[in-house]
C-alpha cells in the first residue's frame, strides 16, 4: 500500500503519531468489511466503523460536535448531538442506500452487549458508490456490519479501496478511505479517517501543485466518459482527539476539516455530501452514572494547534486515500484510475525545485 509520504513529501509541521493513523489516539479502533463481486450483481462497497474507548463508546460516552460543509448527504444521530454534544456509539461509514442497514445492526450490537443504561443512538455517515456498484442491490446485510466491528483494532490502518471506501472516487481518480494524525504540544493525539468521494480533477492540488490540471484526463481518463455524467459525491471526515474537549470545542474541531478539504481542491460543490464529526475522549461521561461531572477542559486560546493539526491531518489523509487506491473497473463496465504516484512525484519535484 502506498502512502503520501512515500513520494518524499510532508503536510505541514506537526509530527505525527508512530502509525500516522486516527488508531493512534488511545483506545481508537478501526475495522472494515469490503464486499467485492460481479455475481448476481457487481458489488464494490463495504462498511467501516470507528470506535473510541477500545469499543466501550456505548458506555462510557464522548464530548462531539460535528459541521456540515455542504449538506448534500447524511449522518445519522445529529439531533441528539445538537442538543447534548455526546456521543455514544461507534461511528459507522458506508454507501448512500445502506446507513439504515448499519444503524440498526449498531443498534442490535449495543443491545446484545448489554449496552443499554443509556441512550442508543448511533452515528452513521454515507458517501455515493453507485458509479461502480449497482448500489440498487443492496448487496451489505448484518453479518457484513457485524464483520466490520468483529475486524476492529488499534493497528495500522488498510487505505484505499476498503470498507466503505471500496467504490469511491476522489477528484476523478479512484478515491477511498485514508487516515492521518498529529501530536500536539508533544502531549495530545488528534487523528484523522476520511471516505473520500469527491471533487474534479482540475481542482486537485498537492503541497500546491495543481497536480489535477498538469495531470489532465488525456493521461489518465476521467471515470465518467460524458460530462453529463460526473458525480460530484461526497466526502465524510472523521476527525478524533484525546485532549480533554467540550462539545462546542468538538465543533469547532470538525469546523477545520474544511481547511484541509480545501487545500486538496474540495470546494463545497452543490451536490456534495461534505460532512465533518469531532470526538474527544479525554473527559469520561458514564452512561449509568448520575450526580455531578468533573470535566477538563482545554483552554480556548490554547486550541490554534488542534486546529492546524486538524487541517494538516484532514489534507493527510486524503492523500493517503489517493495514493493507496487502486484502480477499479466496477458496474457497466466502469473504469475509475488510480492516481499515477510516480507521475505526481515528478510533478510535486517540479513544484519544489520551481520554488
Amino acid at each position: 500500500m502506498v502512502r503520501f509520504r512515500d513520494l518524499g513529501v510532508k503536510i505541514g509541521t506537526l509530527p505525527t503519531g508512530p502509525k500516522n493513523a486516527i488508531t493512534d489516539i488511545p483506545g481508537v479502533l478501526v475495522g472494515h468489511c469490503t464486499v467485492i463481486h460481479d455475481e448476481p450483481r457487481i458489488a464494490r462497497t463495504g462498511v467501516t466503523v470507528i470506535s473510541p474507548r477500545n469499543d466501550r463508546i456505548w458506555e462510557d460516552y464522548a464530548f462531539c460536535g460535528w459541521h456540515s460543509f455542504n449538506g448534500n448527504g447524511e449522518m445519522t444521530g445529529i439531533p441528539w448531538i445538537e442538543e447534548s454534544g455526546m456521543l455514544g456509539s461507534a461511528i459507522g461509514l458506508t454507501n448512500t442506500h445502506q446507513v439504515g442497514l448499519v444503524r440498526d445492526t449498531f443498534v442490535k450490537y449495543s443491545v446484545e452487549s448489554g449496552f443499554t443504561d443509556g441512550f442508543i443512538l448511533p452515528v452513521v455517515a454515507e458517501t455515493y458508490d453507485g458509479w461502480l456498484s449497482d448500489i440498487d442491490a443492496f448487496h451489505l446485510d448484518e453479518s457484513h456490519v457485524r464483520q466490520a466491528i468483529g475486524e476492529l483494532s488499534d493497528g495500522s490502518v488498510p487505505e484505499g479501496n476498503v470498507g466503505g471506501g471500496t467504490g469511491m472516487i476522489c477528484h476523478e481518480f479512484k478515491g477511498g478511505i485514508g487516515t492521518s494524525s498529529r501530536v500536539v504540544d508533544d502531549r495530545w493525539t488528534v487523528g484523522v479517517l476520511v471516505q473520500a468521494n469527491y471533487g474534479v480533477r482540475h481542482d486537485l492540488r498537492i503541497d500546491g501543485v495543481p497536480v489535477g490540471r498538469l495531470i489532465g484526463d488525456v493521461d489518465v481518463p476521467l471515470a465518467w466518459k460524458e460530462p453529463s455524467d460526473a458525480r460530484e459525491g461526497s466526502i465524510i471526515v472523521i476527525v478524533g482527539t484525546d485532549a480533554p474537549l467540550i462539545p462546542v470545542q468538538c465543533r469547532r474541531l470538525a469546523q477545520r476539516a474544511t481547511v484541509g478539504l480545501a487545500r486538496v481542491g474540495g470546494t463545497g460543490r452543490n451536490g456534495s455530501g461534505d460532512i465533518f464529526f469531532a470526538f474527544a475522549t479525554g473527559n469520561r461521561l458514564p452512561a449509568a452514572t448520575h450526580g455531578l461531572h468533573r470535566l477538563d477542559m482545554v483552554p480556548h486560546d490554547e486550541l490554534n494547534p488542534f486546529f492546524d493539526a486538524v487541517a494538516e491531518a484532514t489534507e493527510e489523509a486524503i492523500l493517503n486515500a489517493l495514493c493507496a487506491a487502486e484502480t477499479m473497473q466496477g458496474h457497466r463496465g466502469r473504469t475509475a484510475h488510480a492516481l499515477p504516484v510516480d507521475r505526481v512525484r515528478e510533478l510535486l519535484e517540479g513544484g519544489r525545485h520551481a520554488s
